[in-house]
C-alpha cells in the first residue's frame, strides 16, 4: 500500500459548505475512487489557515492518474470550484507532500 498525502486551500468563508459537501458525498464518486485503488481517505482542516490536509492508500500509486481524466471527477471538481483553490479545469490546487517519517 502507497501512502499519499497532500494540501489544498479552501478560499474564506467555505468551511461549512466544504463539510456540508462532504457529508453527502455522491455515492458514486466514492465507488469511483475505491476502483482507482484508494481506501482510508481522510480530509483534515486548519481552520486558522484554511488548508485542508488530505491522506489517502492507494494500491498501486499510479493507477489514480485516471481520475484527472474521469467525468465524474470532473463534475466533482466543478461542484466543489466555488470553495476552493482551482486550476484552470477546475481541479483542486494540490501541493503533493514528502513522506519524511512513518511508524507503523
Amino acid at each position: 500500500m502507497y501512502r499519499n498525502a497532500f494540501i489544498m486551500k479552501l478560499k474564506p468563508g467555505n468551511v461549512d459548505e466544504y463539510k456540508k459537501r462532504h457529508d453527502a458525498i455522491w455515492p458514486e464518486l466514492k465507488q469511483v475512487l475505491s476502483e482507482a485503488g484508494i481506501s482510508d481517505y481522510s480530509i483534515f482542516l486548519d481552520e486558522n489557515s484554511l488548508t485542508l490536509f488530505a491522506f489517502q492508500k492507494i494500491k498501486i500509486p499510479n493507477q489514480v492518474t485516471t481520475l484527472h481524466k474521469h467525468p465524474l471527477m470532473k463534475k466533482w471538481w466543478a461542484y466543489m470550484a466555488d470553495l476552493m483553490e482551482t486550476n484552470t479545469d477546475l481541479s483542486p490546487v494540490v501541493h503533493t507532500l514528502e513522506e519524511v517519517f512513518h511508524m507503523d
